[in-house]
């Protein structure tokens, strides 16, 4: 890889955080992205979309119409345009290994390779390695078929959390107590090919943001993940809604976050900026969920949490293998993503302070999708999601039915 890199290509479905920050650090910054977003296009030198919002045109839903093959199209259509020193991954194409290798042949991914992201996304393997390190996690198993995934739920017992073994933002994630249950969902499920059964573990949904050097690990902040909110419309139940940053935790339970990410980010090779999902139960035991080998969507949180570049600080710790020196803060960040009520026309939310994914003027979303992520601080939790919530009620003032 070039050690003197000045031209970035971010690719994802979400992109515009990670787009921002590498503009902010100083990067000429190039973009495949699923969204139309009109600060994206302020952000970037030029870009693809998979969507492109036109004035009284409709865009179908992400989940109907995604394709993961379609970022790797455009991202060589975009590099026989210009010249990209390195790559930037944020969300979507995690478990899609034959798409991040043919992106690594573009430009070497700027973080972990191809090889190293599939190690944590394999699910069976990854949680075998998860028993083998004396991780805390719930019991899991891949399933090809509903018969397996029947004796699966029942050996461990229900209730059961019932996933894809292929998505992102939550999507397809459903909850089956009982046999029946199971059968509704599987079918939900089994859209992306195999399935993962795991015993529902009951308490707080939270993730670990660590940059990763080579021989050593730094948790910048455990997170709260807000999920299934219907006050913004998520009509997914585990669909993704944003972050609180930072999550308060017992010292105890911040010491146990820290063994576990550096465990996992040791044994597994992971390099610079890595999300490792998890819940929190009851007790005070967090159990390892999965690992996102890429930007997360808190992001822009932490970045106003600590007054971090984290794109910069994602470059120093893959090549240079320089972790930043954080302090403690007082400050509360929220991300509130919001979703359409029902088929709307935007208005021009670039008037308004705090809003990111913005849709250009007069787009239609259809009911359910991404409308837009409000971004608030605050110098408790409390305040800053009231102000991220008081936002949102102006904003939902503002649409008009399509």
């Amino acid at each position: 890889m070039k050690t003197e890199i000045r031209n970035l290509l971010v690719v994802g479905i979400d992109s515009v955080f990670v787009a921002a920050s590498a503009k902010r650090a100083g990067y000429n910054v190039y973009a495949v992205d699923y969204f139309d977003d009109f600060d994206l296009q302020q952000t970037c030198v030029t870009y693809e979309s998979i969507k492109r919002h036109r004035n009284t045109e409709s865009n179908k839903e992400v989940k109907m119409n995604f394709n993961p093959r379609v970022f790797l199209k455009m991202a060589k259509t975009l590099s026989k345009k210009r010249s990209i020193d390195a790559l930037l991954l944020s969300s979507g194409i995690d478990d899609y290994a034959d798409i991040l290798c043919g992106l690594n042949e573009i430009a070497p991914i700027l973080g972990n390779s191809p090889e190293i992201i599939r190690g944590v996304r394999e699910r069976k393997k990854f949680f075998d390695a998860l028993k083998e390190l004396g991780v805390p996690h719930p019991e899991t198993v891949v399933v090809e078929n509903l018969f397996e995934a029947k004796k699966a739920a029942a050996g461990m017992g229900y209730p059961v959390v019932v996933k894809p073994s292929k998505g992102f933002g939550g999507v397809g994630v459903r909850l089956a107590s009982n046999p029946l249950e199971l059968e509704k969902v599987f079918r939900i499920a089994k859209i992306c090919g195999d399935v993962v059964v795991q015993k529902l573990i009951k308490g707080v949904h939270a993730s670990i943001s660590i940059l990763a050097g080579k021989r050593s690990v730094q948790v910048l902040s455990i997170n709260e993940q807000l999920l299934g909110l219907p006050s913004v419309y998520q009509r997914e139940p585990f669909g993704y809604c944003g972050n609180i940053v930072p999550l308060q935790v017992a010292g105890s339970i911040f010491e146990k976050c820290k063994l576990i990410a550096e465990k996992i980010a040791l044994h597994f090779g992971l390099k610079g900026s890595n999300g490792i999902d998890i819940v929190i139960s009851n007790d005070g035991t967090p159990y390892v969920i999965e690992v996102n080998p890429r930007f997360q969507g808190t992001l822009g949180c932490i970045e106003k949490v600590f007054g971090l570049n984290l794109v910069n600080a994602h470059v120093k710790a893959c090549l240079c293998d320089e972790l930043p020196v954080t302090r403690p803060s007082s400050k509360f960040c929220t991300r509130l993503i919001l979703y359409a009520p029902n088929r709307v026309i935007t208005p021009d939310l670039t008037t308004l302070c705090g809003i990111w994914n913005i849709p250009p003027p007069h787009s239609i979303i259809e009911k359910g999708e991404p409308l837009c992520s409000v971004l608030t601080e605050g110098e408790n939790r409390e305040a800053s999601l009231h102000k991220a919530k008081s936002i949102a009620k102006v904003i939902y003032s503002k649409l008009q039915s399509a």
